[in-house]
């Protein structure tokens, strides 16, 4: 059994760490870290997932970005503890973020991942969706939280430093 809450500023220096473990230090040379350097995450769109004895089990940040103008929700990073994987709790934080997301007037979500794994939450390729390299086009994902979301949405992923992250994105 474990708790998700909206992650605080008490359990940065922790999820870091999950993510350090899950992902290598060498994470945040990836190129999606451009897109969140100087951003603040989505507060309302980060959990942390803890067991009965409060030991963090997982956890899940979300950033705003701009597609070709566009606000739209960057889904991730998304890990879970070495020990706890295989119980669901991946796709509990995903589906816990999607459903925030779609809560709070957000239209769409884009994020960099596996389709395989991925489609069962409804995310599919994003073809004229171009997050900056050297990302592999074929892992460039998205979902609707809200009909035709997605139609005409294309260009380069920027980063929104100039917006309010509790903005929907149909603003």
């Amino acid at each position: 059994m474990v708790e998700l809450t909206e992650e605080t500023p008490n359990d940065w220096w922790e999820v870091e760490a999950l993510y350090d473990l899950c992902f290598a230090p060498g994470r945040t040379a990836l190129s999606s870290y451009r897109l969140r350097d100087g951003v603040d995450p989505i507060r309302a769109l980060c959990f942390v997932a803890r067991d009965a004895e409060g030991i963090l089990a997982g956890c899940l940040r979300c950033w705003p970005v701009r597609i070709g103008g566009r606000l739209a929700v960057l889904l991730g990073p998304v890990a879970v503890h070495p020990t706890r994987q295989g119980e669901g709790l991946g796709a509990i934080l995903v589906r816990r973020g999607l459903n925030r997301a779609r809560q709070l007037g957000w239209a769409r979500v884009l994020l960099v991942g596996d389709l395989p794994y991925y489609r069962r939450f409804g995310f599919v390729r994003l073809p004229g969706v171009e997050m900056p390299p050297p990302t592999n086009p074929d892992r460039v994902l998205g979902v609707a939280l809200s009909p035709g979301a997605w139609t005409g949405v294309t260009g380069k992923v920027t980063k929104a430093d100039d917006c309010n992250s509790d903005a929907p994105s149909h603003l």
